[in-house]
């Protein structure tokens, strides 16, 4: 059975409500995901937007959150969660206001896509002290089983 990740706040594909954006409380989406396999020894979440800054004219992909060694029995992150309260050892990486946590859609101009990407790894990722994301893609190398990917999209309202 492949990996699956979902939300209850939006379909794959379809637009992210306005409460995980810059545009409301800017909080995280619940996740939810299924199919891990079972020599899986840690997860890790990275979100990340392709458009920036004009999806006409992408010049960067803006990094939203990254989470890595979330424990492979995790099945899912609730709405709104907080470092405090993420399972395990899990660790945060730098998004890139430069910063932990979440960080919700915001863009500055048309609709960008957001994609929510679970990897389920064969290791634990050691050494990592507030990776960046380019860090933690590095250090997964060689060490990914599979992943699921769940993408939203989000135009600012005026």
């Amino acid at each position: 059975m492949p990996m699956t990740l979902i939300s209850n706040a939006f379909s794959d594909g379809g637009g992210i409500p306005m409460e995980y954006t810059c545009q409301g409380a800017d909080i995280s989406p619940q996740l939810a995901w299924d199919g891990v396999p079972e020599n899986t020894r840690s997860l890790v979440l990275i979100v990340d937007d392709p458009d920036a800054p004009d999806p006409l004219a992408p010049k960067m992909v803006w990094v939203h959150w990254v989470l890595f060694n979330l424990p492979p029995e995790t099945r899912e992150l609730p709405k709104a969660i907080s470092p405090a309260d993420l399972p395990g050892a899990t660790g945060e990486g730098i998004n890139d206001w430069n910063r932990t946590g979440y960080g919700g859609p915001c863009p500055p101009i048309g609709r960008h896509r957001y994609f929510h990407k679970l990897y389920a790894l064969d290791t634990l990722l050691e050494g990592l002290d507030n990776p960046t994301k380019a860090e933690v893609e590095q250090a997964m190398e060689g060490h990914v089983i599979t992943e699921a990917v769940l993408m939203g999209t989000y135009l600012k309202s005026s």
